[in-house]
């Protein structure tokens, strides 16, 4: 379990850094440069997540349940990822509807995620791992809508056509992952 605690604190630390130190983290891009900022970020960002997927696998061999998700729950879990398969697209396509309302659908997906997956996971693994990433959602969230408000943003209109792309986008990349992409990856099939 250490190294998924020790992957969770690099991965959520450094994508923290905004939420609890947005001025420092000024002053170090204008220190350092963008680019190298940039680097440092993302070396960071993989080494966590390389201890992140190492220490789940570790910890998920342990013994114990929490709780046990019912089929049902399962099914729910199901929907809310398709929602979260939505909102992850939402962030990447120019001029969509849903961006437009929610400004941070990216952080929104996250936690959808997160929320989704604790429903039907009940190991200490997976409450580690999910609930931290639920915590920092939402602490992310509530920081990038505060920015938001400081700085008086204004998020460009949504089109029709930009939100059709975004739902028929993340449906099928929903569908890809649910049917094949995560048993194959995670060892899991949620569907089929």
């Amino acid at each position: 379990m250490g190294l998924l605690v020790l992957g969770l604190v690099i991965f959520l630390g450094v994508h923290s850094v905004r939420i609890v130190a947005d001025g420092w983290r000024t002053a170090m891009i204008a220190r350092l440069g963008e680019k190298p900022w940039k680097g440092l970020y993302a070396l960071l960002s993989l080494a966590g997540f390389v201890l992140i997927v190492w220490g789940f696998n570790q910890a998920r061999q342990l013994p114990g349940l929490l709780w046990e998700g019912s089929m049902g729950m399962r099914h729910v879990t199901s929907g809310l990822m398709l929602i979260s398969f939505v909102l992850l697209v939402a962030a990447y396509v120019p001029r969509n509807g849903i961006k437009a309302r929610l400004h941070h659908p990216m952080v929104l997906a996250v936690k959808v995620w997160a929320f989704a997956h604790l429903l039907s996971n009940g190991s200490p693994a997976d409450v580690l791992l999910f609930g931290a990433f639920l915590l920092w959602a939402a602490l992310s969230f509530r920081a990038a809508r505060a920015r938001d408000r400081v700085a008086q943003t204004v998020y460009p209109a949504g089109t029709t056509s930009g939100t059709v792309v975004t739902v028929v986008v993340g449906v099928l990349a929903w569908a890809v992952f649910a049917f094949w992409a995560h048993g194959l990856l995670i060892g899991v099939r949620p569907l089929g």
